[in-house]
């Protein structure tokens, strides 16, 4: 038996949840072609007859521009440290960056072995492919370098065996029928952000998060409820939509991967409600859960 937590690290939108996705083969971490959409460390739980592998994805590290901003980095960074593995992806497509090189500055300070991942490789030619690992192999002492496409799920299975190198663990850390150790109320805020991340512009979904307001459960139904926290007032009804079209929308769809998740059927309600500047307001990043109380 080998285990081990692999911590996925690197830029927005390099497709780390695709990747977490992928390898545990559940949605447990929502996807945006929107950068920046994860904003909490996501544990997703791998398990084959020999191992169990605990993927924590983390949020994209990044210049900070408020305090949100700043304790995500703090807490991405805190995902370096005390951990088996390090997965560091990098967009094949884009190629090296700024970012790039402020997380390969971080890394020195980790002992733990780091896996370099370049991602999104479908479309590129094998010598596109060779000339992102050339330039990113004198960078830093990397254990492994393993190029994918989350997305296609190409080599991602052999990314799986060059993990498995490095787990050093013989303990089981959570039963086989678990894929995640994110809350149930985690998971059903989160389906929501997802859904209204795929229907707004660019600019609109940072200003938006959202929170499980209350669970009920009865032998046949889950009655729930999710607020959505927007910075004023003028997102509101962009939200709710005409004659609340958009709302229905998100609460449809989003009801449908909740009623996967809990495997039973679902009355959701949503609210949408303005908190001015709550990114950069401690009590209430305290309340939505982006940092601990001191």
């Amino acid at each position: 038996m080998k285990s081990g937590f692999v911590s996925l690290i690197g830029r927005p939108n390099v497709g780390k949840s695709t990747l977490l996705n992928t390898l545990v083969n559940e949605h447990i971490a929502i996807i945006s072609d929107k950068a920046g959409t994860t904003r909490n460390a996501i544990q997703g739980i791998y398990n084959d007859k020999d191992t169990q592998i605990v993927f924590v994805d983390t949020p994209g590290i990044q210049k900070p521009i408020n305090r949100l901003g700043r304790i995500l980095n703090k807490n991405a960074q805190a995902h370096i440290r005390d951990i088996d593995v390090i997965l560091f992806l990098v967009d094949a497509k884009a190629g090296l960056g700024k970012g790039d090189k402020f997380i390969i500055e971080t890394l020195k300070h980790t002992d733990s072995p780091v896996i370099l991942v370049i991602n999104k490789i479908d479309n590129l030619t094998n010598e596109q492919i060779m000339q992102r690992i050339i330039e990113y192999k004198d960078l830093y002492p990397f254990s492994e370098i393993v190029p994918i496409s989350a997305l296609k799920k190409d080599n991602t299975k052999h990314l799986l065996e060059v993990i498995k190198k490095y787990l050093t663990d013989d303990i089981k850390y959570f039963s086989d029928d678990m894929i995640t150790s994110s809350s149930r109320n985690f998971m059903i805020s989160e389906y929501v952000r997802e859904k209204l991340f795929n229907y707004l512009s660019d600019e609109i979904p940072y200003s938006i998060t959202c929170y499980t307001t209350y669970y009920e459960e009865s032998p046949d139904l889950i009655k729930t409820g999710v607020d959505i926290i927007v910075d004023r007032d003028s997102l509101k009804k962009i939200i709710i939509g005409h004659q609340g079209e958009m709302l229905k929308k998100v609460g449809m769809e989003a009801r449908s991967d909740i009623e996967y998740l809990l495997g039973k059927k679902v009355y959701l309600e949503l609210f949408v409600k303005t908190i001015k500047n709550w990114k950069d307001k401690d009590r209430y990043l305290k309340d939505l859960g982006f940092m601990e109380d001191e």
